[in-house]
């Protein structure tokens, strides 16, 4: 870097949009942000949550992401080999939506392309828009590895993940089946459990008369969704039902079709729920599917995959399944069949994706079992071989582990890895699993006996592989995408994995979390990392979550752009404990940003105080006779201390909050006012100046990876460096015990509280600041005395005091004022300094004026009817209103009874 840089003027204020694109062109132009393996260095690696490819920033991205940053910027400075490898998802589902979306308005439907021409479409939308966020998190100042920027469809990850497939299936982990699955009429694909979102909501349920075959009687069954009416195949009792207990073995007709379907028994039927009388339709519910394969009954499939009704329906044959609601409705009340609707209260699916209202439907597809495989992530977990931050997200893991179901990782889409099955001869049951299309042909001959067969005789599978089924190879495919296949560690592999820590969202510890455990057990035999830190979720003050359909979220670059990138920084990070949600205010970046102008004050103050010539020493030598500099160094590593703990235990709010004191209040408000010269006017002494700069340079290194912009300006502008001097590498704070001292601590903490006493008491008997005092002080012990005369200096210096006193015992002296701190009584004689006599009537006449509104107040509180009758707040306002006044009261009269004396 130009080295005239450190003798440059400071501007008068701080501008974080003039530096911010400096410093981070600077950090990545010398490849600080890139990593490569060192055996000499401990590897810190940290792999990014992809974005999904086509998204932009949002305000959980940026709370994300500022905590990735922080760490990694923390462990490069404590001089570990940081390695942040960023990258994007393909997100099958929500970008291939996004591209049949534009299409749309172009005219074009996605039947009207071939797979080839669709993907075109596809990857040119990629491009265009894929990049984005990756820009935005640099805005954001996140010290990734760009050099090592992945996606999840590159052609060697994409490999992988076919590998991973092929390898599972020879396992015998991996199967295909018709099972009941949730579909996503919208998206026309298949979705795994967590990627439904139930809601509750209020609904109807209707009760519905259906005839018993041969007699006058009939049953009522109660359902939420009478369209699947059509399909019922069954109705079905409790055995132990006695109102039920003749129709067991009758036929019921369906109503509007007018199918005879038997009346079954079976202990799944809920006696009290509704009538305690079940419809059974296999085809669109799991558990009436259970009792279909149990009771061997027929499957009416009434819906296509676009959610309107299929020719086995036989009515509303083409209707959207909701209208078809609506008909049947209208039908049943008109055959009079339709007892009575009934509001309830009941939770409905809808997926995580495109939020269409999931249905039910039994379906072909690839499944991965689970139970097995999931046992060593589960244990490693719950050992704490992998360790949660909070721990009380180990409970709701350990829960869905132990109920974890197979994974239906197969989805009806063309954007994604394509399933590596081959079909031949009927197309259905005849398949093999391969790689490449000739190894299939081969294994299709094999397989079938016919030598003749060939490529012409066979097709791919057309679906895609779930998205997270590419993602949970995450931690291993960005270092070593041949390691599925190979099973053999490459040199960044074996350095990097396993990685340390993960910084997610609670969301996504399903979808995500568990199952890269899973595979890095699986096929690493090994963690994949070792911390996961559970960010909470960003909500507005009415504890909404943030979203652009709300309205309620605040656009992140905007944000940065008003408030400085820091600013914006501090302000997420100040109320972000992890894994409690954050309730989110502009208010705080408001905060973040007067923090970056005091601290910028402070550096423009010291740097004013500079001359010609000014040196500043190369290491922090305090003078051991100076009670205030003892103090700075013993706060400063008190608080490296502190800060060390808490960002090993992840409570980087609270090391936040740390620092954030120990610059505004301690080295701001005291250390900066203690060190200024005697005389008025004159610069700072050159020795005071020097241990000032010292101290700032070790308060921007604990504050660079909170606000890595503003720190790495003041650290370049402090003194000359060169390139390999930048603050981004510079040495983390070391801390030294032995510099602590908590008498030292303590007798400034008394200090302090005396001084602001002062400060009270001319603020109660409206003194000037620059009134001269005479201030008298009662230690409390001989050793305290003597400590106070000792440093009498910083009285003077930040008071304007005529004499100063301070004995263990003395006479207390008439008509002061008076404050106890800690046992030391401080006194300020008040004669010469007000008119004492207009003072007593001053305050007596407060004092009549309060005990006056005291007793209004009284009055209410003391009315039964008020009390009782009156709104809680109300009441309350009432008491804190009395509470308020007594403590002004006594003050008040302890005033005048020193007046007096």
């Amino acid at each position: 870097m130009d080295k005239s840089t450190a003798s440059q003027d400071i501007p008068k204020h701080f501008k974080p949009g003039s530096i911010e694109d400096k410093w981070y062109s600077f950090w990545e132009d010398n490849g600080f942000f890139h990593s490569e393996p060192d055996d000499d260095r401990e590897s810190y690696t940290v792999v990014i949550p992809p974005p999904n490819v086509t998204g932009v920033l949002h305000m959980g991205h940026m709370l994300n992401n500022t905590i990735q940053d922080v760490l990694v910027r923390r462990a490069r400075m404590q001089g570990k080999n940081a390695c942040w490898v960023p990258g994007t998802d393909h997100a099958s589902i929500a970008t291939e939506a996004k591209v049949v979306q534009k299409l749309r308005k172009e005219g074009i439907t996605k039947a009207d392309l071939t797979r080839k021409e669709f993907l075109e479409h596809a990857w040119d939308w990629t491009d265009e828009h894929g990049g984005i966020i990756l820009q935005q998190l640099r805005k954001l100042g996140a010290s990734c590895d760009w050099e090592r920027t992945r996606f999840t469809l590159e052609d060697d990850l994409y490999e992988a993940v076919i590998d991973c497939f092929i390898e599972l299936y020879n396992r015998g982990y991996i199967y295909r089946g018709k099972r009941m699955i949730n579909w996503d009429p919208e998206a026309q694909t298949a979705l795994s459990d967590e990627e439904v979102i139930h809601r509750e909501e209020q609904s109807k349920l209707y009760h519905v008369r259906y005839k018993i075959k041969d007699s006058d009687e009939w049953v009522t069954i109660a359902t939420t969704r009478p369209e699947t009416i059509l399909a019922d195949t069954a109705v079905c009792v409790n055995p132990a039902d006695e109102r039920y207990e003749d129709l067991i073995g009758q036929t019921a007709i369906i109503p509007i079709v007018g199918r005879e379907v038997p009346i079954i028994a079976d202990d799944y039927v809920d006696m009290d729920y509704g009538t305690g009388c079940l419809k059974i339709t296999p085809a669109h519910d799991e558990n009436d599917y259970e009792i279909g394969q149990k009771h061997n009954l027929e499957i009416i499939d009434m819906l296509n995959a676009d959610g309107t009704l299929s020719e086995e329906a036989a009515h509303y044959v083409g209707k959207d399944r909701f209208e078809a609601r609506d008909l049947v409705i209208k039908e049943l009340e008109a055959s009079g069949q339709l007892v009575e609707i009934e509001e309830m209260t009941n939770k409905v699916g809808y997926s995580e994706r495109t939020d269409a209202i999931i249905e039910p439907r039994l379906s072909l597809q690839w499944f991965c079992k689970m139970d097995e495989l999931a046992k060593p992530a589960q244990e490693n977990v719950m050992n704490d071989n992998i360790q949660f931050h909070p721990a009380k997200f180990k409970n709701s893991y350990n829960h869905w582990m132990n109920n974890i179901r197979d994974w239906c990782i197969s989805r009806q889409l063309w954007w994604g890895q394509r399933i590596p099955a081959w079909y031949y001869g009927d197309g259905k049951t005849d398949y093999v699993v391969a790689k490449t299309e000739d190894e299939a042909v081969e294994k299709a001959q094999e397989k079938s006996g016919n030598a003749e067969l060939t490529a012409e005789d066979i097709h791919q599978d057309e679906d895609v592989l779930d998205t997270w089924f590419s993602s949970w190879l995450w931690p291993i495919t960005v270092f070593d995408p041949e390691f599925i296949r190979t099973g053999e560690a490459n040199e960044e592999l074996e350095y990097y994995y396993p990685t340390q820590d993960l910084v997610t969202a609670p969301e996504i510890m399903f979808f995500w979390v568990a199952r890269m455990i899973i595979a890095g057990y699986e096929f690493e035999g090994e963690k994949p990392f070792s911390n996961v830190y559970y960010t909470g979720i960003v909500r507005d003050s009415q504890r909404r979550k943030m979203s652009k359909s709300l309205g309620n979220s605040p656009d992140p670059i905007k944000l940065m752009e008003q408030y400085g990138t820091d600013g914006v920084r501090v302000g997420m990070l100040f109320s972000s404990p992890a894994g409690n949600d954050l309730l989110f205010e502009e208010q705080l970046c408001e905060q973040g940003r007067n923090f970056a102008n005091k601290i910028w004050n402070a550096f423009r103050f010291l740097s004013m105080n500079r001359t010609e010539g000014t040196t500043i020493s190369d290491s922090l030598e305090i003078d051991e006779s100076n009670l205030v500099d003892r103090w700075m160094l013993s706060r400063l590593h008190e608080t490296i201390d502190a800060i060390n703990k808490d960002m090993e235990s992840f409570r980087i709010n609270e090391a936040l909050h740390k620092i954030y004191s120990l610059i505004w209040d301690d080295f701001c408000d005291w250390y900066i006012e203690l060190i200024k010269a005697d005389e008025s006017g004159a610069n700072i002494p050159a020795d005071r100046l020097s241990r000032g700069f010292n101290f700032f340079e070790q308060l921007m290194k604990l504050l660079h990876p909170f606000m890595p912009f503003i720190t790495e300006e003041i650290w370049q502008h402090i003194r000359e460096r060169s390139t390999e001097e930048a603050m981004i590498v510079s040495s983390w704070p070391t801390f030294n015990e032995s510099a602590v001292s908590d008498s030292d601590q303590a007798l400034f903490s008394l200090i302090q509280k005396m001084i602001s006493a002062i400060r009270n008491i001319r603020a109660e008997f409206k003194l000037s600041p620059n009134d001269d005092i005479k201030l008298i002080i009662q230690a409390k012990d001989e050793k305290t005395a003597k400590a106070l005369h000792e440093n009498e200096w910083i009285f003077h210096k930040l008071q304007s005091i005529a004499t100063f006193k301070a004995e263990a015992d003395l006479e207390k002296p008439e008509k002061s004022a008076s404050s106890v701190i800690e046992g030391t009584e401080i006194f300020v004689p008040l004669e010469g300094l007000i008119d004492l006599d207009k003072e007593r009537e001053r305050i007596q006449k407060e004092i009549d004026r309060l005990e006056g509104f005291l007793k209004s107040v009284e009055g209410k509180l003391n009315n039964d009817g008020f009390v009782n009758n009156a709104p809680e707040e109300v009441v309350q306002r009432e008491r804190q209103k009395k509470e308020d006044t007594e403590t002004n009261l006594e003050k008040l009269r302890a005033n005048l009874e020193e007046l007096d004396q």
